[in-house]
């Protein structure tokens, strides 16, 4: 890639005390990954450096800047976004740690709104120590719905071509069912295609529709949601040029390898659609918020406390979301171009086919 045109990702550092910093440096001390991409860590230089004692064999060098505008290209660039000392506990729960990640993220969002950085990729927080009146959410998701302001966003697992999205996130499995509904299935169809067109680079992607009850409901013996609300949706989806199939029995679809016949699997709720599919992506998941603006991927694990500042964190799936960040951004731009001129996405034989047809008629 040509190194003026690189894009830039910001990095959000997440937990202090979990292992995001340290993937952060692991991830950055390769420096092919600098010729794809020119990062800005966002975080503070005491906070990286406490993480590289643990670290001693990386060699990783960055830049410190105050001015998101004066990056070095050849290296990580470190954001400071606080000054003052923090007292870092590898491994422990606290405000503390929960605090600047929101400190983190929040200053990377805003660079992103503003496309100062090109893409985002989100380092691990705890749901229980980023909760404050100020930061009542979730997760990463719920937040940057409501930062960019969309009305609707998809909660989409990665991994090459295998993709599962969510109809709900995170919320108790007792409450699953009354959030299925026709307007929310239909919502995360038509951001799934979009997103697949748009952000994959696939023409006329297929989908597959996971039944919410075991058995896909049995024809309405176990549970009528099947009948009354997934099929008339997917038919719905049909009807507005979506290639769209289902409800599919969990548990058969994944076990007989349904899932390689679809660009993407819409999974009624959290764990049916993450338990397999962490599953069968072993350390190459992607966390992706399809339906923003804007891009932005995570790796698809926690804080790893048990592991945090012990130099054992794997970095292959932090890695895998900075790729996916670039090729994302990528496909955005061939998209956008194609949009503007259509012609460019007509191949050779079209045109030669198109021009014995003209022969043929005259």
């Amino acid at each position: 890639m040509n190194p003026a045109t690189k894009p830039v990702i910001g990095i959000s550092c997440g937990d202090l005390n979990g292992i995001g910093i340290e993937l952060i440096i692991k991830s950055f001390s390769d420096n092919r990954i600098l010729e794809m991409c020119t990062p800005i860590v966002f975080a503070s230089n005491k906070v990286i450096n406490f993480y590289r004692k643990s670290t001693p064999e990386i060699n990783f060098n960055f830049q410190s800047i105050k001015e998101a505008n004066r990056l070095n290209p050849k290296q990580a660039n470190v954001f400071n976004c606080w000054e003052e000392e923090v007292v870092i506990s590898p491994g422990q729960l606290n405000e503390t740690g929960g605090k600047y990640a929101v400190i983190s993220l929040r200053t990377a969002a805003q660079a992103l709104k503003e496309k100062i950085i090109d893409g985002l990729v989100t380092a691990p927080i705890h749901k229980k120590n980023t909760q404050s009146d100020d930061f009542n959410y979730t997760g990463h998701t719920p937040f940057l719905k409501e930062f960019f302001g969309v009305k609707d966003v998809v909660m989409m697992m990665c991994a090459g071509n295998f993709r599962v999205a969510l109809v709900t996130e995170h919320i108790p499995v007792s409450e699953v069912a009354k959030h299925i509904t026709r307007e929310a299935i239909l919502s995360k169809l038509q951001i799934i295609h979009q997103s697949l067109q748009k952000d994959f680079g696939i023409d006329k992607p297929k989908i597959a529709v996971l039944g919410l009850n075991p058995h896909a409901g049995d024809q309405g013996l176990i549970g009528t949601e099947e009948e009354t609300i997934i099929k008339p949706s997917v038919k719905e989806a049909k009807n507005n040029n979506m290639l769209v199939i289902g409800p599919y029995s969990p548990d058969a679809f994944f076990a007989r390898h349904s899932y390689r016949h679809f660009d993407a699997v819409l999974a009624m709720y959290h764990d049916q659609g993450l338990i397999p599919f962490k599953s069968l992506a072993i350390e190459e998941g992607v966390n992706y918020t399809a339906g923003l603006t804007a891009v932005r991927t995570s790796p698809d694990h926690g804080v790893a406390f048990d592991i945090a500042g012990k130099n054992k964190a794997d970095a292959f799936s932090f890695m895998a979301a900075i790729f996916e960040c670039i090729n994302i951004i990528r496909h955005r731009k061939e998209y956008e171009e194609n949009r503007k001129n259509p012609l460019k996405k007509v191949t050779p034989s079209i045109l030669a086919n198109a021009e014995d047809e003209q022969i043929d008629e005259g």
